[in-house]
């Protein structure tokens, strides 16, 4: 396999993850107390300056972020860490609890410190059992070690909801309520967890703050593209030779992901389409494989890259009926709080069973358009808004597909 650039997984096999000394053989902690003799926001100032942006899917600037709730006032404030890794074909934030669940510790102390907080929850998948259990044992021996200054965290388990992976119903769940997103603004980091300003960042992210502390905002912002610096970690799903995980700078191509990361389409079989970013993502042709993978590039496509799930299909598969199990998912996941997403998402799946099962027309593929572009503005969170993304793209892409099935 062609090397990779390991940030984030930069422990990954060579630590047991149950042995906090393990982690502090390789240098674990020391930036946690750099970061705790550096002023505040001096310390924001340097996440900032690295330009990291979240690795959840708004790539929003966690530095940025982490002011406004570090300038909020307020007797108490938390950090949310958003472990609730939904999407299928993702797997990413698992690798990294499993394997360094010390880098996101860190990560979130660090996070801590910066804004004022000294309470901190991860918010993990239901389906993680494992996770959980290596969290709980982690957390046990920072405590023992006694490395944490002023900081305290909870391991909370989610209900196998997806829209719980939205920052807002995610809050709503870890305060015990059904998990629905709210109205924002407020925003989190002024007002979230029980009232209180909040920062609910992913694992990914939290993960990258030690070395961004340790070698310095300018060090982290000469990786990748500028817009987005930094690594990515993709799993890699489909019809695709590697169906592995690995790490590697956002100006990696798509189709260096594919053919020199993934080892390309097995059987000598062609490429027809790869999705990007999980279940949500768009449908990418080969004619665009030339994009690299930074949240920016992406968007420019119509594409997003998200939880960094890469899922691959060759040329034999059928892209109407993977859109359409694809609408059977999201009609079942949305949340019923908002009309658009709730009759939207089951509009959307009935038109597609209607088309994938050969009695659809052109009108059908017409009211998909018109439906989908609706919905992307007025659903009321990104469930919703991502909803419609799968179809709409391989309707844009691939319409000779929809083509061979209408009457």
């Amino acid at each position: 396999m062609a090397e990779e650039m390991r940030i984030v997984l930069r422990n990954y096999g060579k630590i047991n993850p149950l042995k906090i000394d393990d982690y502090i053989a390789q240098g674990g902690y020391k930036p946690y107390d750099k970061a705790c003799n550096m002023d505040a926001f001096e310390l924001i100032q340097e996440v900032k300056s690295a330009n990291l942006r979240g690795r959840g899917g708004a790539g929003f600037n966690c530095g940025q972020k982490w002011q406004f709730a570090h300038q909020a006032q307020a007797d108490q404030k938390y950090v949310v860490c958003n472990a609730d890794e939904g999407e299928p074909g993702t797997y990413k934030d698992r690798m990294i609890m499993e394997n360094d669940p010390h880098a996101l510790l860190e990560g979130m102390a660090i996070c801590g410190y910066a804004i004022g907080a000294t309470k901190g929850y991860i918010y993990c998948r239901g389906e993680y059992p494992q996770v959980v259990t290596i969290l709980n044992t982690a957390i046990d021996q920072a405590q023992e070690k006694g490395v944490f200054k002023n900081f305290d965290v909870e391991v909370r388990t989610g209900a196998g909801a997806y829209v719980c992976g939205e920052e807002t119903a995610l809050i709503e769940s870890l305060e015990g309520n059904r998990g629905e997103p709210r109205y924002k603004p407020p925003y989190p980091p002024s007002e979230g967890l029980w009232g209180k300003p909040t920062i609910v960042n992913n694992v990914e992210t939290f993960a990258n703050i030690p070395i961004i502390v340790e070698k310095g905002g300018d060090w982290y912002a000469s990786i990748g593209t500028p817009a987005y610096p930094g690594t990515k970690i993709l799993t890699l799903t489909g019809d695709i030779n590697n169906r592995t995980f690995f790490e590697v700078p956002t100006n990696t191509t798509l189709r260096e992901v594919i053919y020199k990361y993934g080892g390309g389409i097995p059987g000598g079989k062609k490429f027809k389409a790869v999705q990007t970013g999980g279940t949500s993502g768009a449908f990418i042709p080969e004619n665009l494989l030339d994009t690299p993978i930074a949240f920016d590039s992406m968007s420019e496509i119509g594409a997003v890259l998200g939880s960094g799930a890469v899922f691959v299909l060759d040329e034999t598969r059928d892209i109407v009926d993977v859109a359409c199990r694809i609408s059977k998912f999201f009609e079942h996941e949305s949340c019923g709080k908002c009309a658009p997403c709730r009759e939207g998402t089951m509009r959307i799946y009935d038109l597609m069973t209607k088309i994938n099962g050969g009695k659809g027309s052109k009108s059908d593929t017409a009211l998909l358009n018109k439906l989908g572009r609706v919905m992307s503005y007025s659903c009321f969170c990104g469930l919703g808004q991502a909803a419609p993304a799968p179809v709409l793209s391989t309707i844009k892409h691939f319409q000779a597909d929809y083509d061979a099935k209408l009457m």
